[in-house]
């Protein structure tokens, strides 16, 4: 069965089947689950995209939800641009209006992670997604993207040079996609637009699964590493139980193909969710990213914290990997997360373009976009992708400094064992090694 490769730019969809109402907002700086209405609660101003861990239909090893979160209004991002008011190559693809959108742009963002002097550009190499459902305005929106950057476009007709190549397919690999699911299509933006921002040279397969089963997106995944990308990213996330051990074997196929293998670590502060929890992946946490104002006359002209509502903790299930071991607590005898992190607080999130769901540009965070930044940046550096996370140990063991910014301050929520839940020096809990200081370390 072959892969779907688009040789040209499809339009939006005539008309939009359905809205993503906000959920039931609450002051509150964490979600919260099972309160009157038995439903979830985000902070004032953000909407889950998918819902989130524990809502009906994402049952602990059932099915997974994606942890993109939606700032409401774009106007109440608090990041602030550093860059050129406005992007080097608008083309007629794109329908934003002629302000600068909200949320952090690319040049940004490789500035904030010193990805500008990485030592590959990522040409030639693939990217690979794995999201759940089919969403139909995917190319439109990859394009309005990267035409509003001035990023390289996609390839059209019989043109191969000077562009990158998108490839849509299904869990099997045909050209029969699934149903169409707004939710998951903000996702699938966020994904796409991630990958686009930090390795824009790189070519991006996005497999999509029949729906978010844990079943269902493992067989997106084996199909998406029989591909041969250089990594993969997986940007949600499903409670954990006794049965995930079981479902190991897709992200680890992966590993024996020397992919890496990223997953975000939730959206719902302390707690540990799958398959970020997985040995075999690289789990992805997330931060609160600002530029220091005045900017420096040298070092580093942006901070970090560590995001309130990250994902992190000690694995219940899965086992303590090796390579893992010298860094993480004492008390958590079991597989720990997050390895390492970036971006995710909505607040200081990214620019993000959406059509199908949601009216044009806005801005997104969530570990969901963490998890993809870290994804591309294995496409930008050189180091060789061995067994999962323990070349990132391995790394910051040799050159921590040279490899990863420290996050040292921040916590997402209250724990027994300190560092599972606060950021300090070295490892902890919510943002792992830190945030990348370039590509050495991928």
């Amino acid at each position: 069965m072959g892969r779907r490769t688009f040789a040209t730019v499809i339009g939006i969809s005539g008309l939009v089947a359905c809205l993503v109402l906000p959920v039931e907002a609450t002051a509150s700086p964490l979600a919260q689950f099972g309160g009157p209405s038995g439903g979830w609660s985000w902070p004032t101003g953000w909407s889950a995209a998918c819902g989130a861990p524990g809502a009906p239909g994402a049952t602990a090893g059932s099915a997974m939800v994606c942890n993109a979160i939606e700032l409401d209004n774009p106007s109440a991002w608090q990041g602030r641009h550093v860059g050129p008011s406005r992007s080097p190559g608008r083309s007629p693809v794109t329908t934003a209006p002629p302000t600068t959108p909200s949320g952090y742009d690319p040049a940004e963002l490789q500035s904030a992670y010193n990805l500008n002097s990485a030592p590959s550009s990522g040409s030639g190499k693939t990217v690979a997604i794995v999201d759940a459902y089919n969403d139909p305005d995917a190319l439109y929106n990859l394009s309005t993207y990267r035409a509003e950057w001035g990023l390289p476009a996609v390839c059209n007709g019989p043109t191969t040079t000077g562009c990158i190549r998108f490839t849509e397919e299904s869990q099997s690999g045909s050209t029969r996609l699934p149903s169409s699911n707004v939710g998951w299509s903000e996702e699938i933006s966020v994904d796409l637009d991630m990958v686009s921002a930090i390795c824009p040279d790189c070519n991006i397969l996005l497999v999509e699964a029949n729906s978010p089963t844990f079943s269902n997106l493992g067989a997106a995944e084996l199909t998406a590493a029989a591909a041969g990308p250089v990594s993969i990213g997986n940007s949600y996330g499903g409670a954990e139980s006794s049965s995930e051990p079981s479902y190991d074997s897709y992200y680890g196929a992966g590993n024996e193909k020397s992919i890496a293998i990223t997953a975000a670590t939730g959206d719902d502060g302390y707690g540990v969710e799958y398959p970020a929890a997985s040995p075999d992946v690289i789990a992805v946490g997330g931060t609160t990213l600002s530029p220091v104002s005045p900017a420096p006359q040298s070092g580093r002209a942006w901070t970090e914290t560590a995001w309130s509502d990250a994902g992190s903790g000690c694995s219940s299930y899965e086992p303590q990997p090796t390579w893992q071991a010298v860094v993480v607590p004492s008390a958590c005898t079991k597989r720990a997360v997050a390895d390492v992190s970036a971006v995710a607080n909505p607040n200081t999130g990214v620019a993000v373009y959406d059509s199908y769901g949601l009216g044009g540009w806005t801005v997104f965070g969530g570990t969901s976009v963490a998890t993809q930044i870290i994804s591309a940046a294995y496409a930008r550096g050189t180091a060789p992708v061995s067994a999962g996370a323990g070349q990132l140990y391995a790394a910051a063991s040799s050159s921590y400094a040279a490899d990863f910014y420290d996050v040292t301050s921040g916590s997402n929520g209250s724990c027994t064992t300190t560092d599972l839940c606060t950021a300090g020096p070295g490892w902890d809990g919510p943002t792992g090694l830190g945030t990348p200081d370039g590509a050495g370390a991928f």
